[in-house]
């Protein structure tokens, strides 16, 4: 073995299919006794809570779509495993002329570890992707002021809310509703 020494590397492969390189590696990795090389892989990803049509809905969001990361000796073997693997594009290397995959520095793996780990072990709340922003026009399909539609001038992740400009009277008002009150105006 030419280099022992673990690092960081970066795989691109067909963007959804991150899973199943991931299984398909962890298999081969077990099958052919690769658990002294290949360490870990990891697809760097979040918990999300969408809000679409008035449901809460739970999915996990990938940070680097078609990417995934392995810690890893670099060698002949290790290469073949990864490269030839169904839906893997290859290493990410800085220089394509270069036959080596070029090692993450320590600083980017800490962001993406810290992010990762963070995101698995639940820390905080969950990160709340809200469909609306900022001059979005709405329609508001519940509660008080139902049937009105309006402006979004302000979201309240933390509290799932908004604050829209509504036409009452012939005067703009603003009123706060929660997330999923409203609807995109068509």
């Amino acid at each position: 073995m030419e280099n022992q020494q673990r690092n960081w590397y970066v795989v691109r492969c067909f963007s959804g299919h991150e899973k199943k390189v991931k299984e398909y590696l962890q298999r081969e990795i077990e099958l052919q006794g690769f658990e002294d090389k290949i360490t870990q892989i990891l697809i760097p990803s979040e918990t999300v809570v969408e809000i679409r049509s008035g449901k809460k809905r739970t999915r996990e969001k990938n940070f680097f779509p078609g990417y995934i990361i392995i810690e890893s000796v670099f060698d002949d073997a290790v290469n073949n495993l990864v490269s030839n693997a169904p839906s893997v594009i290859g290493f990410l290397k800085n220089d394509k002329e270069s036959p080596r995959p070029t090692p993450l520095k320590e600083e980017e793996v800490n962001r993406i570890l810290g992010r990762t780990s963070r995101a698995e072990a639940g820390e905080g709340s969950s990160l709340v992707e809200i469909p609306f922003k900022k001059g979005d026009l709405v329609k508001v399909i519940d509660g008080p002021f139902k049937d009105f539609d309006g402006t979004v001038e302000e979201i309240y992740p933390d509290k799932l809310k908004l604050r829209v400009m509504v036409s009452i009277f012939g005067r703009r008002t603003p009123v706060e509703v929660d997330v999923n009150q409203v609807d995109p105006d068509v």
